[in-house]
């Protein structure tokens, strides 16, 4: 913190005016000259204090804008299984929002000062209520799939409750986890630093300021794009689907470039979502994505179907194999064991994380043993759940900290409702329940400590960890094995996936040096809105695309539902349902063993500096398990030209290729709300079909 030589008010008013585009934001005094609040001069510094930094505006804001990346990741989630965190989303557009609203509306009202710790605050609420959505993407619609639940309006309760337990002892368990990732190993957390820069750059000058809202305007631009291109798609099929092939087979009457485009969907989809992934993904998860899509859809399945190999291209069938089934296995065996060898071949940070958890469980019950003897002897002890735990290398005073009867009494409360939700419901037994808790506690832990040092979040390898647990453990029958299978998966993934954002989020104000306290209330604001927009948006796409939670395996449905069939299959396997026929188990084993081995040799065997050139083999058991080829096709015309805009324009990239992301990837996911709603209502779409395969109705979008 620069210190300055005694100056009096007046010159101190004329340094501040005459250096503005070069001093912090949060400097600036509130005179007419400067228009910005700042102390009084003195012989210190010059420097803003926040006196409140849980606000309601920042906390209702950051929440609904969470809601919106809650909308896409559930459209991304139901695609292909891809979601992504609402942080710098949330921090660059409550920043674009709230800061005119502080110096143009009265307090009462909203305004006030707004500084970066506030704005961490927005960030959190943001990710809280944009991050509840892992169940209703895999497991619940693969619970409807197998026949063990009825519908999502009948189960209503049962969803509900069970949502309001996954929102909160994820959020309860990150307080204890903090303690030991963020402040006694004080991991890299590379997107939370991302995001914590991003707040620091947007409040510490005048430039910062106007990058801030150039970016915001960037965002909001490709957002209210994307968002009307969906919208004008759903009654103009040219801007939702083009059939280059198609059109091009059927000028030059060669049948099989008809075929590649109408049977096995090698077609262009406006898919801004995937654009704006591909923006943001490295070429050795876009490029194995596509060519092994091309591979196994483009060539050895159309081979295999002429020759009647294969009985048809997608579907299942009673008698033969179709591509699809056949490849589901290898690419589950490859897209898990590559999971779970990443893992592992972290055998430090895996060990870091679950001696960590057991450590920080046995001295968590060490200490509650305590205060109960201390409190049942009446004798004061040295803990109090009053108070709370601090570390030698604790930054912040108790008052900015979180309470530990707060969090304790939530968890134990979270577990209590938890176990009753899941027993009434559910028909697991509280034993099973109780198992699954802890394990998730465990697998957070081991989700955290990957995610702090590798930015990469093992949601699905914690999960099936857990269902491959669950599978030593009976139910009365098959169908209630498969149900406490599913649901202690996903019980482990929700604990996990919530554990690592809220860290993560708590990782992030540490660098800007907000208060969790502040965070920790924003985020249980945040996962209230969560509960409500979650469940929401699933009944509302289930009710109008009815093909995510039919049994009928061979109904067309707009989404790929990758995840869904990758939890019903694992389920199927560990549970006694699936078989598979010979050829299929020997690819199967040989796409296991790819999975194992690759890691291994990538970490232990190849250089370092050619590590950035390895293909990334969970994406290529991704690209055999999703078989609509437009999500690879879109994801890489999003990384192309990304490459593109880095070559032309370098800065230009740096500054603004997240903004733009980030707009595509919200505003197509608003779009397939009104898209849904539109179904509902039955309002008819396709007014023009010109660009229909043979410009008949039924076949366009």
């Amino acid at each position: 913190m620069m210190k300055t030589p005694f100056v009096s008010k007046e010159d101190s008013i004329g340094i501040l005016a005459d250096n503005k585009d070069s001093i912090p934001l949060d400097c600036f005094a509130t005179h007419p000259q400067l228009q910005q609040p700042c102390l009084e001069a003195g012989p210190a510094t010059i420097e803003h204090v926040e006196t409140h930094q849980f606000t309601w505006r920042s906390s209702v804001l950051g929440s609904l804008l969470g809601c919106f990346v809650a909308a896409s990741n559930m459209y991304l989630g139901l695609k292909v299984g891809f979601t992504f965190g609402a942080g710098i989303f949330g921090a660059i557009f409550s920043f674009a929002l709230i800061r005119p609203m502080s110096t143009r509306l009265p307090t009462w009202f909203g305004g006030g000062y707004f500084g970066p710790k506030e704005n961490v605050t927005a960030q959190s609420a943001a990710t809280a209520a944009g991050g509840l959505f892992s169940g209703f993407i895999s497991a619940i619609p693969a619970l409807y799939k197998l026949g063990l639940m009825s519908t999502p309006r009948k189960d209503m309760a049962a969803l509900a409750l069970f949502t309001i337990a996954a929102a909160f002892y994820g959020l309860f368990f990150a307080i204890p986890l903090r303690r030991h990732f963020v402040v006694k190993q004080d991991l890299t957390f590379p997107t939370p630093r991302a995001a914590a820069t991003t707040i620091l750059s947007l409040h510490n000058s005048v430039d910062g300021a106007q990058a801030g809202f150039r970016k915001a305007k960037w965002m909001a631009f490709w957002f209210l794009l994307t968002f009307s291109w969906g919208v004008l798609g759903y009654f103009v099929p040219f801007f939702d689907t083009l059939h280059i092939l198609w059109w091009i087979g059927h000028a030059t009457g060669y049948s099989n470039m008809m075929a590649a485009d109408q049977t096995w969907t090698w077609h262009l989809k406006f898919d801004f979502p995937f654009f704006g992934a591909g923006l943001m993904t490295p070429g050795s998860v876009v490029l194995p994505f596509l060519i092994a899509t091309i591979i196994v859809y483009g060539i050895i399945g159309p081979v295999l179907v002429s020759s009647g190999y294969f009985v048809r291209a997608f579907g299942f069938v009673d008698k033969g194999e179709t591509a699809r089934s056949f490849f589901l296995w290898p690419g589950i065996a490859l897209l898990v064991l590559a999971s779970f060898a990443e893992l592992f071949v972290r055998y430090d940070s895996l060990y870091r994380g679950i001696k960590g958890g057991v450590l920080e469980l046995c001295t968590l019950l060490k200490r509650g043993g305590m205060h109960v003897v201390s409190a049942l002897r009446r004798r004061p002890g040295t803990y109090s759940v009053r108070r709370p735990n601090t570390h030698p290398d604790e930054e912040y005073a108790p008052e900015e900290l979180v309470p530990a009867y707060w969090w304790m009494t939530g968890v134990m409360l979270t577990v209590v409702f938890t176990c009753a939700v899941m027993g009434v419901y559910f028909g697991m037994p509280v034993y099973q329940t109780i198992v699954s808790v802890i394990l998730a506690f465990l697998m957070a832990f081991v989700g955290i400590q990957a995610a702090g040092e590798t930015d990469i979040n093992p949601t699905g390898s914690v999960a099936k960890m857990s269902q491959l647990i669950f599978a030593g453990m009976s139910g009365t029958n098959m169908a209630q094995n498969q149900m406490n299978n599913l649901m202690a998966g996903n019980i482990t993934a929700s604990a996990a996936a919530q554990s690592v954002d809220m860290v993560g989020d708590l990782k992030a104000g540490q660098i800007v040096g907000a208060s969790p306290r502040s965070q920790f209330l924003a985020q249980l604001v945040g996962s209230v809105f969560a509960v409500f927009i979650a469940l929401a948006l699933f009944v509302l796409f289930t009710d109008a695309y009815p093909c995510i939670l039919d049994m009928d395996v061979n109904a067309p449905c707009e989404f790929g539902l990758t995840g869904v069939w990758a939890w019903m299959s694992v389920t199927r396997l560990l549970t006694g349902g699936a078989v598979l026929s010979k050829p299929c188990i020997v690819v199967t084993a040989v796409m296991a063993a790819a999975g194992v081995c690759g890691p291994v040799g990538r970490h232990f065997i190849l250089p370092q500096k050619f590590h950035r050139y390895f293909p990334s083999l969970s994406v290529i058991g991704l690209a055999m398990i999703n078989s609509t080829p437009d999500v690879p096709i879109s994801m890489c015309v999003g990384w192309l030209a990304g490459k593109i805009w880095k070559r032309i324009r370098a800065k230009s990239y740096e500054e603004y290729m997240y903004s733009a992301a980030g707009g595509m990837i919200a505003g197509q996911g608003v779009s397939a709300i009104f898209k849904a709603i539109f179904q509902l209502a039955n309002v008819k779409g396709s007014i023009t079909i010109v660009s229909c395969i043979d410009q008949v109705a039924k076949n366009c979008p």
